[in-house]
């Protein structure tokens, strides 16, 4: 298996920014939590028919596909249910994160996710790549980016890892509040330095 770099960083971080850069400037495979959790509650899927089978069909969009904002309030003030869902789909994500990154073809991957520290996950990779912001960037992006107001934006902060928690599991630190031109820049040597350690790992 190719060496894992794991990349997180919280919302508005441009964590996505940053992985898409190392795929597209260095031809660097990407495995990607959050495409992975859409994927394994697809139509048909494991995961899905154990949601319909617990919340009932009213969990579902017309079309068949999971109503993810109904599921959202189902579970947003239940504990209970939110760690039935979790129980559920969180191993089905962890299997397919392993499945793609077995997968992987290039010198080094990048495995992303957003919840690394929440869901305790670092142990999937080799180091660990945040992607670090100042609080108000975070929420200055996010409302531009979403269209939410600056409260919904704080309630998902208050709801994520802090910038602390983040920074203590870090090998490697990229502070993403400056121009596109210094984050090229500080992306070729982190992936001339990743090449070095996957060659003598």
């Amino acid at each position: 298996m190719s060496y894992v770099i794991a990349i997180t960083g919280g919302i508005g971080s441009g964590k996505t920014t940053v992985a898409d850069a190392f795929h597209k400037n260095h031809n660097i495979d990407l495995v990607d939590a959050d495409i992975i959790a859409r994927e394994v509650v697809e139509p048909n899927s494991v995961g899905l028919n154990q949601i319909i089978d617990h919340f009932g069909k009213s969990i579902l969009l017309d079309n068949g596909q999971l109503n993810r904002t109904e599921l959202r309030q189902r579970i947003f003030s239940n504990p209970h249910e939110k760690k039935w869902t979790n129980d559920v789909l969180h191993p089905l994500i962890r299997e397919e994160m392993q499945r793609q990154l077995s997968l992987a073809t290039s010198d080094y991957v990048l495995l992303v996710v957003p919840l690394l520290v929440e869901n305790q996950l670092q142990y999937l990779a080799n180091r660990v790549l945040v992607v670090d912001v100042l609080e108000q960037t975070q929420i200055n992006r996010t409302v531009s980016r979403d269209r939410v107001n600056q409260e919904q934006v704080k309630a998902i902060l208050a709801s994520q890892a802090s910038r602390a928690e983040r920074l203590a599991i870090a090998d490697d630190i990229i502070k993403n509040d400056h121009n596109i031109r210094d984050l090229d820049n500080e992306i070729s040597l982190l992936h001339n330095k990743y090449l070095l350690l996957s060659n003598n790992g």
